[in-house]
């Protein structure tokens, strides 16, 4: 059977691809692949320590068995209402309890900030990322997003409705920029409206920590002496694999 692989982040460079068809027997499962997958990286197992998989945009475990045609994501650790449909510009997020985008386009702050309050609200609590000049005495040009764009809206929306259900708020924006983005620009932003402000507090804290945990975004950031994709943070346990072979020095 054929599976198609995407690698993202550093993972393409260490498999030298965008994405790969891979040939396996039937009942292969993904710890079968990623047995392939470290094979055709001899030397340098270690690449694929921490990463998690994704089977048709979704996390899956090393047991997963994988079905011809699926679609799996190679994810190293990342950067980074009710049916409600992903915005397709900034301008949609009007009356949505839980708004989410990712976007190319400059993220407006101020004007989504403003879109989020209600008079119900006693409290608006912005987190609002933006790109800083140096990393560890860096100087820093700019930094690339690039986001496994399905799957990660799938977890944003998630978050957004976690957000609202654990801490009783009433709204959660949450956007995220890709591309390429300049010294000062917005990365990502989240608007957490509650009528308490400890309430909005607490749930746009954990929304920016479990984002960058789980959601497959990844930042490669060049400096005025070279480039690096930026070391992400673990994935929670029962996401991270441990590929066959991965120990290897």
């Amino acid at each position: 059977m054929r599976v198609r692989v995407l690698p993202f982040g550093v993972s393409k460079d260490w498999l030298g691809a965008a994405e790969t068809t891979v040939e396996l027997p039937e009942g292969a499962s993904v710890a079968d692949l990623l047995e392939l997958v470290t094979a055709r990286v001899a030397g340098r197992g270690d690449v694929l320590r921490g990463i998690a998989v994704s089977v048709n945009a979704e996390y899956a475990t090393a047991g997963h068995l994988l079905r011809e045609g699926d679609e799996v994501g190679l994810l190293p650790p990342v950067s980074g209402g009710g049916t409600t449909r992903p915005a397709k510009t900034l301008d949609e997020f009007m009356d949505r309890p839980t708004a989410i985008a990712l976007t190319r386009e400059r993220i407006d702050a101020e004007k989504l900030v403003a879109a989020a309050k209600r008079g119900e609200d006693g409290a608006v609590v912005v987190f609002d990322g933006i790109v800083r000049n140096n990393t560890r005495g860096r100087q820093t040009l700019h930094l690339d997003y690039e986001a496994y764009e399905e799957m990660a809206l799938k977890q944003m929306k998630a978050l957004a409705v976690e957000a609202r259900e654990r801490f009783g708020v009433r709204a959660v924006t949450l956007v995220h920029r890709l591309g390429r983005l300049r010294v000062g620009e917005t990365s990502v932003l989240i608007v957490v409206a509650s009528a308490h402000r400890g309430a909005a507090f607490e749930a746009c804290r954990w929304v920016i920590d479990t984002l960058k945990k789980t959601v497959p975004i990844w930042k490669k950031e060049t400096f005025v002496d070279g480039e690096v994709w930026a070391d992400g943070e673990p994935f929670p346990e029962g996401l991270a694999l441990e590929p066959e072979g991965s120990h290897e020095r």
